[in-house]
């Protein structure tokens, strides 16, 4: 308790000073000079020089935007339900957010992450975590989609994820909160020694980016709070930050504050693959869901599968070591060189930098100063690496620019502090408004950054913009880094709460983008590639209209036969097979959103009417001159009437 007051004291003291730095800086400062407005000024018809994926937080999606523009693209939906794209609305994809809990149309989206190859960001796939419901979902770069999300049992709160390896072998998922392992009714009370840590390692398969839990590592129950990839020389290794080393289960504020630090988890993955891949690890019984969408058939399914492999990491010496560091430590960074491990310690007064070299040379000399759960711990002294000098208040995350600088954003003094490796000297400081979290640099979490901008992303925005009643916009700045002095750019709003993000060069994805689905590529059980083909059928109380739309008409858009108490599935194909034309449809009654159909696409939507009467349906994305004119009724029958079933297109119903 001695140590935290004094880091405590150490902390005012410091905000003092950076108090008095800041209201000397505002008082220089005015609006942003013409030469930062053209620096973010792309004109009419030009590209933004960078994709930026920004998690959406609470809102469980994914946010695409131009840099340096700050341009909202695209709300990718992930987790939750999106009524604008039909997702998690339309029969084909509903499966993706099912789980071992049932449906589940929410989640708190943290951190995105690119897929890699040879240590460089490849534009392939962006990969993110739910830290509600723990899944690891993956977007297709081709189509902005998501198209496929496991979920990872023996998991609570999964905020260490969603992390690749430097040749996208594995995506890491790991536990904030440990639990029992296998969840069991037990008191909260006896939580220490019994509860467990899962980290989990995730397969990527390098054609298709298709996942599957390769193994868990079951850990003491400390709190895993992020984590990054060993790169170059540490390739193999993974480090996670821990905090709650004391297994606190209430009061975390106090409880989880005694200990004098708390660790870094360093993971040989390669040795523990090793081990697997020899049939090492027990199958554990699990039940997990397992999401994929096909692209042929435009539709998901869901497994639930049945059990895990999991690993005790005692059964794999020199696999796993406890780094001591900072008190409740955030961030978790490596540098592309793979050298310095950053230990962001949110209750330290400095920014401990580790050394990867240093603690090889301590493994192989045996330099321990005990163990936690029979894991060996290291000797700070002899991994560490230096240390950045009171730089700010509250660290929390660290991001590189290959340049050998590295950026960190201080929650308290709410800044970005630019700082050498090497020589641990601060070079530069910017303030943030207010209250940042996360930074990126694009390619930052890599070997290879783009060290042009980085964003820095806010939690608090009070009078940044225009004030929205008791809450504002959330809020990211941009900072020009490519001098010795960074240079605030630009504010731009952003969607949900901005965890992370994970940016890259435009030219990787462009190229491949998809414009449109090939009809003769359409396997969708329910497709209708031609008008000639469109029809309705009855199956008892089930009735299915092979429907298809193109500028500017349904077919058919006169139907009768439909009675109260039917299940109609509308199954609608856009037979445009032009870019950037989708239709949309939706019906009066339909408890659902609508259908927003891409070129060459199916989708389905359920309508359950209750009412006799005529009722109207329509196209809602404006699609031509005739737009308004793309319409057409369904006559809805009283249950037991015997009007037969018809359908029509440019012709009355007889």
């Amino acid at each position: 308790m001695k140590n935290i007051l004094k880091s405590t004291l150490a902390l005012l003291s410091v905000l003092v000073a950076f108090t008095s730095c800041d209201n000397a800086s505002k008082s220089n400062s005015g609006a942003l000079s013409s030469s930062a407005a053209e620096k973010v000024y792309v004109a009419p018809g030009e590209h933004d020089e960078f994709y930026a994926f920004i998690s959406g937080g609470f809102s469980g999606q994914l946010s695409v935007y131009g840099l340096p523009s700050g341009r909202l693209f695209k709300v990718i939906p992930v987790f939750s339900q999106d009524a604008e794209k039909a997702y998690g609305y339309n029969e084909e994809t509903k499966p993706m957010l099912n789980t071992s809990h049932g449906f589940v149309p929410w989640d708190d989206a943290h951190h995105p992450d690119i897929s890699q190859t040879k240590g460089v960001v490849d534009g392939r796939w962006v990969f993110i975590n739910g830290n509600n419901t723990p899944r690891i979902a993956k977007i297709d770069l081709t189509t902005f989609e998501t198209t496929e999300i496991i979920e990872v049992p023996n998991s609570a709160g999964n905020h260490s994820s969603s992390f690749v390896t430097e040749n996208s072998e594995y995506v890491v998922a790991g536990t904030r909160f440990s639990v029992p392992i296998p969840q069991k009714d037990m008191p909260i009370k006896d939580y220490k020694g019994n509860f467990k840590g899962a980290l989990s390692f995730i397969s990527i398969d390098p054609e298709h980016g298709h996942m599957d839990i390769k193994f868990q590592l079951i850990m003491p129950g400390f709190d895993y709070d992020l984590s990054h990839p060993g790169r170059g020389k540490s390739h193999g290794w993974f480090f996670f930050t821990t905090y709650n080393t004391e297994e606190a289960s209430t009061l975390m504020e106090v409880n989880a504050s005694q200990n004098d630090k708390d660790f870094i988890a360093a993971v040989n993955w390669k040795k523990i693959e090793e081990y697997v891949n020899n049939g090492g690890g027990t199958m554990m019984p699990a039940k997990y869901a397992h999401n994929v969408y096909d692209e042929a058939t435009h539709s998901a399914t869901s497994t639930m599968k049945k059990e895990v492999r999991v690993v005790n990491p005692l059964e794999v010496p020199g696999a796993v070591y406890f780094l001591p560091t900072p008190k409740s430590p955030h961030g978790c960074d490596v540098d592309p060189s793979g050298e310095y491990i950053v230990g962001n310690g949110k209750l330290s007064a400095n920014l401990t930098v580790h050394s990867f070299t240093k603690m090889l040379a301590a493994i192989e000399n045996n330099k321990v100063a005990g163990d936690a759960y029979g894991i060996p711990i290291l000797n700070f002294e002899d991994v560490l690496a230096g240390v950045v000098e009171q730089p700010g208040l509250g660290p929390l995350h660290t991001e590189f620019d290959g340049k050998g600088n590295a950026y960190t954003t201080f929650f308290i003094s709410s800044e970005v502090v630019k700082w050498k490796l090497g020589t641990w000297e601060v070079v530069d400081r910017q303030p943030c408004y207010y209250s940042v979290g996360h930074l990126m640099i694009p390619g930052g979490n890599s070997q290879k950054p783009f060290g042009k901008y980085v964003v820095a992303m806010n939690k608090i925005t009070k009078d940044r913009y225009l004030p929205t009643g008791p809450e504002v916009t959330q809020s990211a700045q941009l900072y020009d880094i490519s001098g010795e002095k960074m240079e605030l750019l630009l504010d731009f709003p952003t969607i949900g709460e901005p965890h992370y993000a994970a940016g890259c060069p435009a030219d990787l994805i462009k190229p491949r983008s998809k414009k449109l689905f090939k009809l003769e590529d359409n396997k969708h059980p329910y497709a209708t590639l031609n008008e000639a083909d469109t029809k309705v059928v009855r199956d008892g109380k089930t009735v299915h209209i092979y429907m298809t739309t193109i500028r500017s008409h349904f077919a058919p858009d006169n139907i009768e036969g439909v009675k109260v108490g039917d299940k109609v599935y509308f199954h609608v194909t856009n037979l445009e097979q032009d870019y950037d034309v989708p239709h949309g449809v939706s019906m009066i009654g339909a408890n659902t959103s609508e259908l927003l159909i891409m070129p060459g696409q199916t989708e389905t939507f359920l309508w359950e009417p209750k009412q006799i009467g005529v009722w109207p349906f329509y196209c809602t994305d404006f699609c031509s001159a005739l737009h308004q004119e793309m319409q057409g009724y369904v006559r809805v029958s009283p249950a037991n009437s015997n009007t037969p079933l018809k359908w029509s297109l440019g012709e009355d119903i007889e």
